[in-house]
């Protein structure tokens, strides 16, 4: 089973999410941020089953449409760890960070 680990990075993440839920729909801010942080278990069992990217990285899709979004990561197998390393909603352009 792979390990998960979160980039530091993904707390900016978070809080732009966050942000704008509380702004749109406060009501269920607090569910969809755990909804989202639960769909990274699928990546324990499952660390490749994200959509590659043109880089060595790999794209989990997390719900859709409006409640939809897009975690970032690297699996490295030798370690048999999961980096995610960012997220956006799959409304955004990209990710904030490079």
């Amino acid at each position: 089973m792979a390990r998960i680990e979160l980039a530091p990075e993904l707390a900016d993440d978070f809080d732009r999410i966050f942000n704008h839920l509380a702004q749109h729909d406060l009501e269920h801010a607090a569910a969809r941020i755990r909804e989202i942080v639960q769909a990274f278990d699928v990546l324990q069992t499952n660390p490749l089953i994200g959509r590659p990217t043109s880089s060595s990285m790999r794209e989990l899709i997390i719900g859709r449409r409006a409640r939809g979004y897009v975690a970032l990561y690297r699996y490295v197998p030798e370690m048999d760890t999961v980096f995610i390393l960012a997220l956006r909603s799959q409304r955004e352009a990209g990710y904030q960070r490079g």
